[in-house]
């Protein structure tokens, strides 16, 4: 088996889903197994599974997004899930919201190495942009849901939504934070599964809109 670590060769699905840009999506991984680890954002049993833990399944998620929007990739840590959805996605334009200076000052520099003209990075908690407002708001292994749900929609235009990443256990939290959602304004949830045909694990989303 090839290890994932820098220079390696990409799984399969990674031509399927980055198409023309996987060397930009390789470049990345590349940045993530040295410059990120070595800062300690990637811990060292990751290294060796970042294409399948990390970045494959938060690229697909831009199978639950429209074309054009304006996507927010909050407590984006070393930029997932906004960086590999930005590369899978030139059309929509990425807002990387992330409180820890040494975490933004690494989003900062990767996203300039990559080229990536359609991905902003503010250094700031996700309920101080109350000035923001987005199309939809995402994340991955924040927060519980009913607090992820206090800082998501407020940034989310009315009709918007938030898209987080989750686990086998999202029916459990949305069935527990139901009131604080509801309190925050979200309706109509919903649990999406994005990546079928292309991975093995697929991801699980949970979309919730912003009602008022």
């Amino acid at each position: 088996m090839t290890m994932n670590t820098a220079g390696a060769e990409p799984p399969a699905p990674a031509a399927a889903i980055f198409g023309d840009r996987l060397p930009i999506a390789q470049a990345y991984h590349d940045s993530l197994a040295t410059t990120a680890a070595q800062r300690g954002f990637i811990g060292p049993k990751e290294v060796d599974r970042l294409w399948s833990r990390h970045i494959l399944n938060c690229a697909v998620i831009g199978e639950a997004f429209a074309e054009g929007i304006h996507v927010a990739d909050i407590g984006s840590g070393a930029g997932l899930p906004g960086i590999p959805l930005a590369i899978a996605r030139p059309d929509l334009s990425i807002t990387l919201i992330e409180p820890l200076l040494k975490r933004s000052t690494y989003l900062g520099e990767v996203t300039e190495e990559l080229g990536l003209d359609n991905v902003t990075v503010i250094r700031g908690r996700a309920e101080e942009q109350k000035s923001l407002l987005f199309d939809v708001v995402t994340s991955r292994a924040v927060a519980p849901l009913g607090k992820l749900s206090t800082w998501s929609l407020p940034l989310v235009k009315r009709g918007g939504a938030m898209v987080a990443m989750k686990g086998s256990s999202i029916s459990e939290e949305l069935v527990r934070d139901a009131k604080e959602i509801a309190k925050a304004g979200g309706v109509d949830a919903e649990i999406l599964t994005v990546g079928e045909k292309v991975l093995e694990q697929p991801t699980t989303l949970i979309r919730i809109v912003r009602g008022n």
